[in-house]
């Protein structure tokens, strides 16, 4: 891995006399090659103003682009740091779902929570409040989102999670504290929808700030990029 930028002064998301962020030109992306598992890509959006927020996702290849969405939308100005996900399907879903090969999972969990946050503080001149950092996924990065977020509440303080598969079932008992949780799901997706139900219905039990939202649509469809600004609007609204 590349060397991070030196530090500036650290600028923490949702400050409002805040400076852009140093090292990069805002409204492009920024992608760098970690070492972790013979190399894997980070892309991040860095937004044209200073972020009020920032979003880690799975998936990164293609939810890092998402950000240009919420520039066109009435949100506040919102980072995107997108952790590439595998193209083998079974491979992902190892890296996602902490059910299926727990070491696979913790080894991709220390990368993405410890590894790539800090870099994302160094190379940015960031300082992360756990209130204004959000994980987001779709489909099985939903459940690397729902579980990062119950694992780790003191950094991620939001949970943006769309058609959440079904390998990452809420626990017995729910851990405290708990993020505030936005889940969506279609309506002709019955499978993931049933999956979103069940984790609104526990973190409601468990006293959670959750929102759950359906929507007309299909696995994959339109409604998740639909949604995607609502999600960031409800998640930096306090």
């Amino acid at each position: 891995m590349k060397q991070p930028a030196g530090n500036h002064g650290s600028h923490t998301p949702g400050d409002s006399d805040a400076a852009k962020p140093d090292g990069a030109v805002s409204g492009e992306f920024v992608t760098e090659m970690f070492e972790y598992d013979g190399g894997r890509p980070v892309t991040v959006f860095v937004p044209p103003d200073p972020p009020e927020g920032v979003i880690f996702a799975g998936d990164g290849q293609r939810l890092s682009k998402w950000g240009r969405l919420l520039v066109r939308a009435d949100v506040p100005s919102t980072m995107i740091v997108g952790v590439h996900g595998l193209t083998d399907e079974m491979q992902r879903l190892h890296e996602y779902s902490p059910g299926f090969e727990p070491e696979r999972f913790a080894a991709h969990e220390k990368f993405f929570v410890d590894d790539v946050r800090r870099w994302t503080e160094s190379r940015f001149n960031l300082t992360l409040r756990a209130e204004r950092t959000a994980v987001f996924g779709v489909s099985a990065g939903g459940e690397l989102a729902l579980a990062l977020g119950l694992r780790h509440p003191h950094v991620y303080g939001v949970v943006l999670c769309a058609s959440p598969g079904g390998g990452y079932r809420p626990p017995g008992v729910m851990p405290h504290p708990l993020p505030r949780t936005y889940l969506v799901a279609g309506t002709q997706e019955p499978f993931f929808l049933e999956n979103a139900r069940r984790w609104a219905d526990a973190l409601r039990d468990a006293d959670a700030d959750v929102l759950m939202r359906e929507r007309a649509g299909t696995h994959g469809g339109t409604f998740w990029r639909e949604e995607f600004p609502l999600m960031v609007a409800w998640a930096w609204i306090r």
